[in-house]
């Protein structure tokens, strides 16, 4: 039988230390490799920390604080596929034979991009991704959002990301599911978690995927979790298709074994999203 060990990390980078955090971050890795995870999963901008400086606080027109000193450091603080820290991860990944999910700000064109490697048992970035639905109600407004979903192979399984927001939008996972994806993996950082572990729970059953997410702990955070598509066996009994949910609070890594040959038997047997009558759906694009 085909398995993917999935290694969640529940840790919160709370300063903008890059060394600091890819230091604790290669830690975890050598720790699920041990453990014998297939792939690591960091929670959303790992190596950055999921922070602005105190400017983009104020929310005013990017034009406003563009040229602000703390605005400029922070841009120039994003990652590329050369920086230290990723070579670091990308030698770690090749050295252990182990893929990693990794995460940070990145250089866009003009102001920097949330976003994740993938990177496999070789040390080579298969996928770079950047969060398509940047939070544009807060600070996030500032970033260059993604413009596209995107899936990759890894050991043989076909792979997609989403990051936090995310999340909200159905059409994320569909279109992950429409390119082949059978697990979705979700780089998290936000609190609010008891409706969120619903929706992923709801976005695996419909799209056919397994979802794994990782988030960092905190009172109404942390619980970072996996699920099954598989809600009903080959009888069609109901099953819970909850593989894992930490508590909110722990530090850690929590682990997620998903069943890759019986989610595909799954796929061939069910038929959620297979009939889909794209002709009704014109405003979805607008």
């Amino acid at each position: 039988m085909k398995n993917l060990k999935v290694a969640m990390v529940q840790y919160n980078c709370s300063t903008p230390d890059q060394e600091m955090n890819t230091d604790i971050g290669l830690q975890y890795v050598y720790e699920a490799k041990k453990m014998g995870a297939d792939i690591v999963l960091f929670p959303e901008c790992w190596i950055t920390s999921y922070s602005c400086p105190e400017i983009a606080e104020t929310l005013l027109p990017v034009e406003t604080i563009e040229k602000h000193p703390e605005f400029i450091r922070w841009c120039e603080a994003a990652l590329t596929e050369e920086s230290a820290s990723i070579l670091r991860f990308r030698k770690a990944a090749k050295e252990l034979s182990i893929g990693i999910v990794v995460t940070g700000f990145t250089k866009g064109k003009k102001y920097p991009q949330n976003s994740a490697f993938v990177i496999d048992r070789d040390g080579q970035i298969k996928l770079k991704y950047s969060k398509v639905h940047t939070c544009d109600f807060d600070w996030e407004r500032y970033l260059e959002s993604g413009d596209g979903f995107y899936v990759c192979q890894f050991d043989d399984i076909s792979i997609g990301i989403m990051i936090c927001y995310d999340r909200e939008y159905p059409e994320s996972a569909r279109e992950l599911m429409l390119q082949g994806a059978e697990i979705v993996l979700v780089p998290n950082d936000c609190g609010g978690m008891k409706p969120r572990l619903q929706e992923l729970s709801v976005r695996a059953l419909e799209n056919m995927v397994g979802i794994a997410m990782a988030n960092p702990p905190g009172e109404d955070a942390g619980c970072s979790c996996a699920f099954s598509p598989i809600v009903w066996d080959k009888h069609g009994n109901i099953v819970d298709n909850t593989i894992v949910i930490a508590d909110e609070e722990t530090e850690g890594i929590i682990y997620a074994n998903f069943a890759i040959d019986a989610i595909r038997e799954h796929r061939k047997r069910e038929d959620l999203g297979k009939y889909r009558k794209v002709k009704a759906y014109k405003r979805l694009t607008e």
